[in-house]
């Protein structure tokens, strides 16, 4: 097995970013990302010396300040003043999981040989990844419109010898910890901060940690939708693929085909059944599901798009003999993507808890809140009442961020995305349906065990059989919050390979 991801200019997908994150694979730069980045860096060096124009954040003062010139003498000093200038994050820290993908996407980025940064610098950022020196970033500051400019110069102080880092298990200064690993900080040359601190590289690292997870969940919520039916004592019709060809969208029809092959060989299924409906929540499951998978589907190409490009400005092209200031840092693709993705994964946990409330109404046969002695004990009553309250904050966190926009820098920047906002609260509608998914499959697991001796398919019932080890049959009324937990726990742990 491979353990090093070299750094190049082939396509870096959301799956070979599972596989380098899962497989702890160490990066490495390729012989064509150390060219890129030499010839630009040389390229821009050579144009420093024979020009003395103002290029905008170079030789010049940023923002609104775009206008004063900054003499040669003073440049790294500009890039510095800059990166630590810009550090004004607050609020919580990022997780660690997205720092370092933040660091894998801005190594990706700088690598393509149009920012022109020095190669020691791009290395140190390997060093970072590969050591596990993970920067403390914090979730608040960036307005994801001239870059995520606060996120990712706290990701750069570390360069420097700044700010604080995440080491060897605790939060300490980052000098320290390059004193420990016997390297020098960074002297940043001309446009080397600009290129750190412009870039959607906090979006899109959250971005692509949601995706991973949004497509592992959106799966379960197929197979927790189907145990949901089996305790229901749902019908298989409206899975039939005739009626899904002739609405043929695409999530719809996999949902339609996955649900009536994870039901397989159930008795349950086959049975008859005495009423002629399911209601929406389990009869339009391909139809809400897919949906939901379809713009999945679309939230990836556009980050697919987005972790592949350049995103920092001004941008350096040689063989054109040309530096270019524009605005690829500008993140409204992200923006809109991300609120597009929070919807879908608010609908999955949506229609999912209104299965645990038919679940648990006393219909078809099953114990009002799915325990023996209700009464006496309160079974599953309450624990519909937490999927409720999340759902709900889930439809207020779903209220798109990308639809606001503030002037900031003077009315330099007069038109933000507010990416940012859209990517941490994206990541809370996603725990938010893991711990809807987990509840709903606690009330189905429940349930089918009052449709025995009859069985449900080969892998439902393997899965079953895995999620009681870790969360028995519940006789009588226990603490459910320690079942929930570990419902959560067992979704995570469990293996779903990506497609």
């Amino acid at each position: 097995m491979e353990h090093s991801h070299y750094i190049s200019s082939e396509v870096l997908t959301l799956e070979v970013i599972q596989e380098i994150i899962s497989q702890n694979k160490k990066l490495s730069l390729s012989e064509e990302a150390r060219i890129n980045i030499e010839k630009c860096r040389a390229y821009l060096d050579k144009k420093m010396t024979a020009n003395d124009a103002p290029i905008y954040g170079i030789n010049t003062g940023f923002g609104s300040l775009c206008n004063v010139k900054i003499s040669n003498e003073n440049l790294s000093q500009l890039q510095e003043n800059l990166v630590k200038s810009h550090a004004c994050g607050t609020g919580d820290e990022v997780p660690h999981e997205i720092v370092k993908i933040m660091l894998l996407l801005k190594i990706q980025s700088l690598s393509y040989g149009n920012s022109g940064v020095q190669l020691q610098t791009v290395e140190r950022l390997i060093d970072f990844y590969n050591n596990d020196v993970l920067p403390i970033i914090y979730t608040q500051g960036s307005l994801g419109a001239s870059g995520d400019l606060a996120p990712l110069a706290h990701l750069s102080l570390p360069l420097l010898g700044e700010g604080e880092v995440y080491f060897d298990g605790f939060r300490q200064p980052s000098k320290k910890v390059l004193e420990k690993m016997n390297w020098q900080p960074i002297v940043l040359q001309s446009k080397e901060g600009l290129a750190l601190l412009n870039g959607t590289q906090f979006m899109s690292s959250y971005g692509c940690y949601v995706l991973i997870k949004a497509m592992k969940f959106s799966y379960f919520s197929d197979v927790i939708g189907a145990i949901s039916l089996e305790g229901f004592d749902g019908r298989i019709e409206p899975f039939n693929e005739l009626i899904h060809f002739i609405r043929p969208h695409k999530g719809q029809i996999e949902t339609a085909q996955q649900i009536k092959d994870l039901l397989s060989g159930s008795q349950i299924i086959e049975q008859e059944k005495q009423h002629v409906q399911d209601p929406y929540s389990f009869r339009c499951m391909p139809q809400v599901h897919g949906a939901s998978k379809d713009t999945i589907d679309y939230v990836k190409k556009v980050f697919k798009t987005e972790i592949n490009s350049v995103t920092d400005n001004p941008n350096i092209f040689i063989e054109s003999d040309i530096i270019v200031s524009g605005g690829n840092f500008h993140g409204q693709p992200l923006a809109l993507a991300l609120d597009f993705l929070s919807i879908a994964l608010a609908e999955l946990g949506s229609i999912s808890e209104r299965r645990t409330y038919q679940l648990i109404s006393g219909l078809r046969g099953l114990p009002a809140f799915l325990v023996d002695n209700p009464g006496l004990n309160s079974g599953f009553m309450i624990p519909q009442y937490t999927a409720a309250s999340i759902v709900s904050q889930n439809k207020q966190l779903a209220t798109p961020a990308s639809i606001d926009s503030i002037v900031s820098s003077n009315g330099q920047e007069d038109h933000v995305s507010m990416g940012a906002n859209a990517a941490t609260k994206c990541l809370k509608i996603m725990k938010n349906l893991e711990r809807i998914l987990a509840i709903e499959l606690m009330n189905a697991s429940q349930a089918i065990e009052f449709r025995r001796p009859l069985q449900s398919s080969e892998f439902i019932e393997m899965f079953l059989k895995s999620y009681r080890e870790e969360v028995p049959f519940v006789k009588e009324d226990r603490i459910l919050h320690y079942d929930i937990e570990k419902s959560i726990s067992f979704l995570n742990s469990f293996m779903v390979e990506l497609e």
